[in-house]
């Protein structure tokens, strides 16, 4: 990203970090050095965990086209890194609000203010009426199968 248009944007696996630019070394290649090919696997291995799996995103994209659509996989690629960066940003808003409040669990509430906060407030909106209707369940479904009851995600 040329300039870096978006300050709050911040690649949390820069691509070269690994790399040494060194001139001088027996495993070099073209002036670039891997230093550590396990340092580069771990590397790869977070940026996989880093995204949402496609499968799951090309089975939530399916289901609001027509029976009949193809979706291409750069399509899927692209909604799934897009969808990735935007869970990232919020969640990342919401981590350091729960930091300077001296707190290690991100909840439901710090979500939706972090949507709000960053200017996502159609949405924060209707997160937080989803939020209570899910709280109203659970409270419901706990009274209903008791406190040491089998706990299950509800079916909606």
């Amino acid at each position: 990203m040329a300039g870096n248009n978006y300050p709050w944007f911040q690649n949390p696996n820069p691509r070269f970090q690994n790399y040494n630019f060194a001139s001088s070394s027996s495993n070099q290649h073209h002036g670039l050095v891997v230093e550590d090919q396990q340092q580069e696997d771990n590397m790869m291995i977070k940026e996989q965990d880093r995204l949402l799996p496609i499968a799951n995103v090309g089975r939530i994209m399916k289901n609001i086209l027509p029976p009949n659509a193809k979706i291409s996989k750069e399509a899927k690629e692209t909604m799934q890194e897009c969808v990735s960066e935007f869970i990232s940003f919020v969640t990342g808003e919401a981590s350091d609000k729960c930091h300077k409040e001296k707190r290690k669990t991100v909840n439901g509430d710090d979500i939706c203010w972090a949507m709000a906060n960053l200017g996502f407030d159609d949405y924060a909106e209707q997160l937080r009426k989803y939020l209570n209707l899910y709280r109203v369940f659970e409270l419901e479904r706990a009274s209903h199968h008791g406190k040491g009851g089998a706990k299950s995600s509800p079916d909606y």
